[in-house]
């Protein structure tokens, strides 16, 4: 064999060698390519079929009422996370839900047809007073009236007469249930009252139509403290933002985490809608 003949297969195999080895790299990289998109696909399918996909559930409401923007956030606005009732607890005080075996109890006055037919008979009376200082201090009269239902059906046999309302024994007094630390808040007390100032705030406290106002003034007071505009008039059944402020308001007032389920059903009681915005009409006699 000549030397250029030798040289000549040599490039050859050379060439024929690089080839071959151009062809393996890429069908390895071919493979690789594959193997990972297979890979993939395989993550793919098993989530979609492992793992299926929810949207996300709504935060609930935490913090101030003025923090929620959303109108229509679908979220419960009787449900109270654990940061809110801290922060509830360390700026007003308000400590849980009452024992199983007193919710019980209430829930069995609740249903006791006498109690209702006359808190229902004394709420008539009060209507005027009710709509006069609602509307001038911008607040939901039926959360007011929600409120006085509930408790003039809850309250204790004799705790409003004079003789037991000064004897010290109740630290609740009225038809609202207030104390005198809210004519405190309300700066119409001092911090350390007299004897008699504390016998004069009794008495204002027994009087209906000026615990209905210190009511009033509560929630007034309540919603400034929660940043709501004073003049916004809450509205349970058009806003999830007005209900949790209404809920909060009412959890505020009693103190306890079941008392806004409560007040937020009585707002929708009918016999509560008629008592206020219904019109008694007189029936006309036949001979007429």
């Amino acid at each position: 064999m000549s030397p250029y003949t030798a040289v000549v297969r040599a490039r050859r195999l050379i060439r024929q060698h690089h080839q071959s080895n151009r062809r393996r790299l890429l069908v390895s990289a071919r493979w690789k390519r594959s193997r990972r998109l297979l890979r993939l696909m395989g993550c793919t399918l098993a989530l979609s079929g492992l793992v299926p996909f929810s949207a996300p559930a709504p935060r609930p409401w935490i913090g101030e009422p003025s923090v929620v923007d959303t109108e229509n956030t679908w979220t419960d606005p009787l449900a109270f996370s654990p940061e809110e009732l801290q922060e509830l607890q360390r700026r007003f005080g308000v400590h849980g839900p009452q024992p199983r075996l007193a919710q019980l109890f209430s829930d069995g006055v609740d249903h006791f047809q006498p109690l209702r037919n006359h808190a229902l008979s004394r709420l008539e009376d009060l209507k005027p007073v009710i709509l006069s200082l609602c509307q001038e201090h911008h607040i939901n009269p039926m959360l007011v009236t929600a409120v006085l239902f509930d408790e003039m059906r809850h309250a204790k046999p004799g705790e409003n007469h004079p003789i037991a309302a000064h004897s010290g024994l109740f630290s609740t007094h009225g038809l609202a249930q207030l104390g005198i630390s809210e004519m405190q808040h309300q700066g119409l007390l001092p911090a350390e009252p007299t004897a008699d100032q504390v016998t004069w705030a009794r008495e204002q406290l027994l009087d209906p139509h000026r615990n209905i106002e210190l009511l009033v003034g509560k929630f007034a007071r309540l919603k400034v403290a929660l940043h709501v505009p004073p003049n916004r008039m809450l509205q349970a059944s058009g806003s999830v933002k007005d209900a949790k402020v209404l809920a909060t308001l009412a959890y505020l007032h009693n103190g306890k985490l079941d008392y806004p389920r409560r007040i937020l059903s009585s707002m929708q009681d009918p016999a509560l809608h008629v008592l206020l915005y219904g019109q008694r009409k007189m029936a006309v006699s036949p001979l007429i």
